[in-house]
């Protein structure tokens, strides 16, 4: 057990903006939870103080670091060597110190939000047909995961289309993906669509045309707030019998860098009911409109 009179082991997790971040409070439940002494922060870096900030804080004595928008392209160059699957999606969600002085980056982002999808929302991926707004880090991090699923088609539909194309073209090895624009989705419906633009950090919508979704289908935003984002309203008027926030997807990620960092993994369920509650009220539901 750490001493009183040792300091804590230091984790932060930068982005720009950051003051929305819940990050802080998901790594204190986790910390009591399994018994881990450590002290967790969330400080403001821009991207052209990123370099600068990530070699402070590890030379004053930081453990690991979560990257956060719009830092997770930066982190990936910045990284000494990197994960596989860090180094298929280009993004770095995660940082950690290794015993030689060196940075690791990994990305936990796509399995985190593929176990929120499945194991915690109860959706089955095989066979479904789903769209992806967004062509950066955010993007880039769930791609891989969600072709693994076997999906029967994902789409990537970006505000610049040309992104989009190329990065569908990444990563067409690993399944059927395709990349457009926004205004080029034409008629197809899917039976879930995930949000991976910052447009809700902002309380803006992508511009979206009508019928997209099945009925029945799931929208989910990758964001998360204590109000309903303005994609998870689109997604209710357009007949969505599941449109849910990223909160779930937050907390399973950071089990995930959690466990890197510590070598133990937490229970995820006891903190995003915690969190839930935190944000929605006691029954834990973002308000429907």
């Amino acid at each position: 057990m750490t001493s009183r009179s040792e300091p804590l082991d230091r984790y932060a997790v930068f982005g720009h903006p950051i003051g929305h971040s819940r990050s802080p409070r998901i790594h204190a439940l986790f910390a009591r939870q399994t018994g881990q002494a450590l002290v967790y922060t969330a400080e403001d870096v821009a991207p052209d103080a990123f370099e600068g900030a990530v070699r402070r804080f590890f030379r004053e004595g930081g453990k690991g670091l979560n990257c956060t928008v719009p830092l997770k392209e930066l982190a990936f160059r910045l990284a000494d060597r990197v994960s596989p699957r860090a180094a298929r999606c280009k993004a770095v969600n995660t940082l950690a110190l290794q015993g030689d002085g060196r940075l690791l980056g990994d990305n936990t982002d796509g399995v985190g939000l593929v176990r929120d999808l499945t194991c915690n929302l109860g959706l089955v991926l095989a066979g479904r047909r789903i769209l992806v707004l967004g062509a950066g880090g955010a993007a880039r991090g769930i791609l891989a995961p969600l072709l693994e699923q076997r999906p029967a088609r994902l789409v990537i539909a970006n505000r610049t289309p040309s992104k989009a194309r190329q990065l569908a073209a990444e990563f067409a090895e690993l399944g059927p993906v395709s990349g457009g624009g926004l205004g080029e989705l034409g008629t197809e419906r899917f039976d879930l669509i995930l949000n991976a633009t910052a447009a809700s950090l902002s309380g803006q919508l992508p511009a979206l045309p009508k019928d997209l979704l099945v009925a029945g289908g799931t929208c989910y935003d990758l964001a998360y707030g204590s109000e309903p984002t303005p994609f998870l309203r689109w997604g209710w008027a357009a007949g969505a019998a599941l449109s849910a926030d990223g909160l779930g997807m937050l907390v399973e990620q950071a089990a995930e860098a959690f466990q890197l960092w510590r070598g133990v993994r937490p229970e995820t369920g006891p903190v995003i009911r915690a969190l839930q509650a935190e944000l929605h009220g006691p029954d834990g539901l973002a308000p429907k409109p």
